[in-house]
C-alpha cells in the first residue's frame, strides 16, 4: 500500500541523514522541501546531499533549475506530482523532507486556479512591477483586505494580484473567494524533529565550518562570475555573507560568525512557522524518530 510521510524541522537538525536511512528501510523515494537545494551549482551553500550521500535513493526537488531562473509553488506542486507518480509506478513510498514548510503547507491547503493570463496582461503587469512600491499602493487602494496580508517586497504575490485584477477585472480577495483552493495532499502524517536550541546552534556552527572547509568561498566566487549578484538566489544565507567577505567588509572569522547568526535566525523562523502552520504533528527527538516512523508504517 502506497504511503506518504513528511518530516519537518529547522535547518541542521539531522533531517537529511534520517530521511535517507528511512528511505532504505521503507522502500521509499525522497522529495526535498528545501528552497535552495532546487538550484544547480548551489551545492555547498545549500548543504544538499551529495550523490554519494544520497546512497542510490531517488531524490526529487534537487538540482531543478539554474540560480538565475525563477521558481514558485506552482512548479513545486508539479515536482510533487512527478515524485508521487514515480513512487506509485515503481511501488515505492514517498518521504517529503526539509525545512521549507511553506511548500508543504501549500501541498496541504492547495492553491486557487489562476486564470490564463494574456500577453497584453503580462506586458501591463511587467510595466507595473518596474515600480513595485507604486504597484503595491495601487493594489492596496483597491483591495485592502487582501494586500494587508502581503509584504511590501513580496513580488510573487503582488504580480499575481496584478495579473488577476487586469485579466478578470476583479480584485484578488473576491477572485480567491470564488475560486477556493483544493488540497493537493489529502492525508499525510507529519513528523517533527524536536531540537534543543543550544544543540541546534552547535550543529549550525559545525556545519558552517564544514561548508567553509569544503570550499564555500570558491563556490560563491564561481556563482557570482557565472550569474552575477542579481538573482534572488544570490541573497541566500551563506552567499550574501560571503559576498560581503569578498568585498572586504568581513574577515574570515566574521564571515563564519555572520553565517551562524543568520542561520540560527532562520532556524528560529522555521520553528515558529511550523508551530503556527501544522497542527497535530508527531514530535520526537531525532534519536527516536527512525524507530518510531518504521514502527508506525509497519502497522498500516
Amino acid at each position: 500500500m502506497y504511503k506518504e510521510i513528511a518530516i519537518i524541522a529547522p535547518t541542521a537538525s539531522g533531517k537529511t541523514a534520517l530521511s535517507i536511512s528511512l528511505a532504505h528501510k521503507l522502500n521509499a523515494i525522497i522529495l526535498s522541501l528545501d528552497s535552495l537545494a532546487i538550484y544547480k551549482h548551489i551545492d555547498i551553500t545549500s548543504a544538499k546531499p551529495t550523490l554519494n550521500e544520497r546512497d542510490n535513493i531517488k531524490h526529487f526537488g534537487i538540482d531543478i533549475i539554474y540560480p538565475n531562473q525563477s521558481f514558485d509553488v506552482i512548479e513545486y506542486i508539479k515536482i510533487y506530482k512527478q515524485a508521487k507518480l514515480y513512487a506509485q509506478k515503481h511501488n515505492k513510498n514517498l518521504i517529503i523532507v526539509g525545512g521549507s514548510g511553506f511548500y508543504l503547507k501549500t501541498l496541504l491547503q492547495g492553491i486557487s486556479n489562476i486564470p490564463k493570463i494574456s500577453k497584453s496582461t503580462k506586458q501591463w503587469v511587467k510595466h507595473q512591477l518596474t515600480n513595485i512600491d507604486k504597484a503595491y499602493k495601487f493594489l492596496y487602494e483597491k483591495d485592502k483586505a487582501y494586500m494587508e496580508k502581503i509584504a511590501l517586497n513580496d513580488r510573487y504575490r503582488i504580480e499575481k494580484a496584478l495579473s488577476i485584477y487586469k485579466q478578470t477585472n476583479s480584485v484578488a480577495s473576491v477572485y480567491f473567494e470564488q475560486n477556493k483552493p483544493k488540497p493537493i495532499i489529502d492525508n499525510i502524517d507529519i513528523y517533527e524533529i524536536e531540537t534543543d536550541p543550544a544543540v541546534l546552534r552547535d550543529n549550525i556552527a559545525l556545519r558552517t565550518q564544514n561548508m567553509l572547509d569544503l570550499g564555500l568561498i570558491d563556490e560563491v566566487i564561481y556563482l557570482e562570475k557565472k550569474y552575477t549578484r542579481e538573482p534572488n538566489s544570490m541573497q541566500s544565507i551563506g552567499i550574501k555573507e560571503t559576498l560581503d567577505y569578498l568585498d572586504g567588509k568581513l574577515s574570515k572569522e566574521q564571515l563564519k560568525e555572520k553565517i551562524i547568526i543568520n542561520t540560527v535566525r532562520l532556524a528560529k523562523h522555521q520553528r515558529t512557522f511550523n508551530k503556527g502552520q501544522f497542527c497535530n504533528t508527531l514530535k520526537y527527538p531525532l534519536e527516536q524518530m527512525e524507530n518510531i516512523i518504521c514502527s508506525n508504517i509497519s502497522t498500516i
